[in-house]
């Protein structure tokens, strides 16, 4: 039997859900990328489980795909590795390996899934790697022309979203760390920004939400702060090579995520209460919005044209 659990009352300051939104989502799965620098700060935490509990109340499926770099860069310290990125991603030896998978599934999951139940009885939580949800190869990468070795970083090739879509049916909230099977028999640590884009398109979702701790994508970094507010998968293509840290695998996995059906991708700024609510609010949208570029018109039959 099961025991009702009480709706919280909604945060004060926390925008209220907008019709337009909840309407268009209805039933369609939204993917949220939730970053390590949000999940430091235990208010933050509080507000996106609220946030994410309250999607689920309107009727959207939210998958939430973590993080964890501050807190994987901390172990590694105690435990004196070597914590080192390149092309805006950390170079993972075996033993780093070790780390990221403990610190990953072990502990930042284990919060994530405890916060979001604290507001409702929903969250479950599992790995990349259960049930193959996500199948990685080694991933290759090149900084001013030059190949790196990233050692075992993977590139998704392959999602298996039937888990991820039963649990949904069962009106649980998945809650994905971005560790998967390598086709080789190892285990791979996946960008989490590039796990949330590939299960985004693997479940056709409606919506990608990459949370950070920058306002958005800005114009003309470092020489201003100002945010670009919307991009076509076009320009961003162009500007993509330009790019670099922890950016660029955000962008990337947006540009992927619309390039191949998503019907919109935002970069929205984690540090901010209730990031997930105001993205979904009318009117203006803060952040970064990256849509699909337009297609043409058809042309009208020849019979219809004067």
């Amino acid at each position: 039997m099961r025991t009702a659990v009480a709706r919280p009352a909604r945060e004060a300051g926390a925008p209220s859900a907008a019709p337009s939104w909840s309407k268009e989502l209805q039933g369609r799965t939204v993917v949220v990328k939730f970053g390590g620098n949000a999940m430091v700060d235990g208010a933050l935490l509080d507000a996106f489980a609220r946030d994410v509990v309250e999607l689920r109340r309107a009727g959207v499926l939210p998958v939430v795909v973590h993080g964890g770099g501050p807190q994987i860069s901390a172990m590694l310290d105690r435990l004196g590795l070597e914590s080192r990125f390149e092309a805006g991603l950390r170079v993972t030896t075996p033993e780093a390996m070790d780390v990221v998978r403990m610190v990953l599934t072990g502990r930042i999951q284990r919060q994530l899934v405890g916060a979001i139940n604290a507001c409702g009885p929903y969250a479950v939580g599992l790995s990349g790697e259960d049930a193959h949800t996500l199948t990685a190869v080694r991933r290759r990468a090149e900084v001013d022309g030059r190949p790196v070795d990233l050692g075992q970083v993977g590139e998704v090739v392959a999602v298996d979203p039937d888990t991820l879509r039963a649990l949904l049916d069962e009106g649980r909230i998945p809650v994905v760390s971005p560790v998967a099977r390598g086709t080789d028999g190892q285990v791979y640590n996946v960008n989490a920004d590039l796990a949330a884009s590939a299960l985004a398109v693997g479940l056709g979702a409606a919506r990608l939400l990459v949370l950070t701790d920058v306002a958005g994508l800005y114009a003309e970094w470092p020489h201003s702060t100002e945010v670009v507010d919307r991009l076509t998968a076009a320009e961003l293509a162009e500007l993509l090579p330009g790019l670099a840290g922890g950016m660029l695998p955000k962008m990337e996995g947006c540009l992927r995520a619309v390039r191949a059906g998503v019907g919109r991708a935002q970069v929205l700024d984690g540090r901010v209460p209730h990031a997930v609510m105001r993205g979904f609010a009318a009117g203006r949208s803060p952040g970064t919005t990256i849509v699909p570029d337009e297609r043409p018109a058809r042309p009208a039959p020849e019979e219809a044209r004067p």
